[in-house]
């Protein structure tokens, strides 16, 4: 695995872990975040929905930020939270954060997407009750599917959006000025907005930077990345660090 060099796309604090546990496997690694995490200013309606926490059956959390400042928010108002609710995440990382906390929380084993959490039989169990409502924790305009396909089994469902995310500013060509310095042989992008901010940052260089072996986190975002152009495409089946060094494994590296 020595041979790959790989380009980390995450939030800053996200790629300084992610680039760490690499080097502990001897993996160089070059960190450029593509996704930059602005918290929202409290708004009444948080406030709201937060104070009423305990009318939902399962609360869902989508992203670390989301765990971070919902748990930040929790602090505030529930000296203790209420638990007569199931609390549900996407992924392993930010399930742990919130078992951390003091909660009972699941997670799909494999599969850090929403479709992975819809199989989940403790999730199925927890909306069985009559008149089930979900609340989901996430960023402003965040991914549909998973209240689309809750709805369409007659299940309540309402957003507390915690955050948004922003391209940090990088001048032109910085992207490829990083892959060419760093003779980086493989990109990491960890949603489809990390992929989407890479074509956006890549410009007119897509083609060229596309080229390069793409690892991302879900068969969904595998497919975007394809329809984009990506010649390459690695699906990790999970947007964590023990996911990306099995897809290593698995992964011969290509020379440049």
């Amino acid at each position: 695995m020595t041979e790959w060099r790989l380009l980390l796309t995450r939030p800053v604090e996200e790629c300084e872990a992610l680039s760490a546990t690499l080097a502990e496997q001897g993996i160089f690694s070059s960190s450029l975040p593509l996704l930059a995490i602005e918290p929202l200013v409290e708004s009444p309606g948080q406030r709201a929905i937060i104070l009423e926490l305990d009318r939902y059956c399962a609360v869902i959390v989508v992203s670390k930020p989301a765990a971070r400042l919902g748990l930040d928010l929790l602090d505030r108002y529930w000296p203790q939270p209420p638990t007569q609710q199931a609390w549900f995440s996407v992924g392993a990382a930010t399930g742990k954060l919130l078992a951390d906390y003091g909660l009972t929380v699941h997670w799909p084993d494999t599969g850090d997407d929403s479709e992975a959490l819809l199989t989940l039989p403790e999730f199925t169990e927890a909306l069985a009750e009559p008149g089930a409502r979900v609340l989901i924790m996430r960023g402003e305009g965040g991914r549909e599917f998973l209240a689309e396909r809750l709805r369409g089994q007659g299940v309540a469902v309402d957003y507390l959006e915690l955050y948004r995310r922003q391209l940090p500013d990088y001048p032109p060509g910085a992207l490829v000025q990083r892959i060419e310095a760093e003779h980086l042989n493989g990109l990491v992008v960890s949603s489809g907005q990390g992929l989407e901010n890479l074509q956006r940052l890549a410009a007119e260089a897509w083609p060229e930077v596309s080229r390069r072996v793409l690892f991302v986190p879900s068969p969904r975002v595998a497919e975007q990345a394809r329809a984009a152009g990506a010649a390459n495409v690695v699906d990790c089946r999970g947007a964590n660090a023990s996911a990306l060094l099995a897809a290593l494994m698995q992964q011969p590296a290509p020379a440049l």
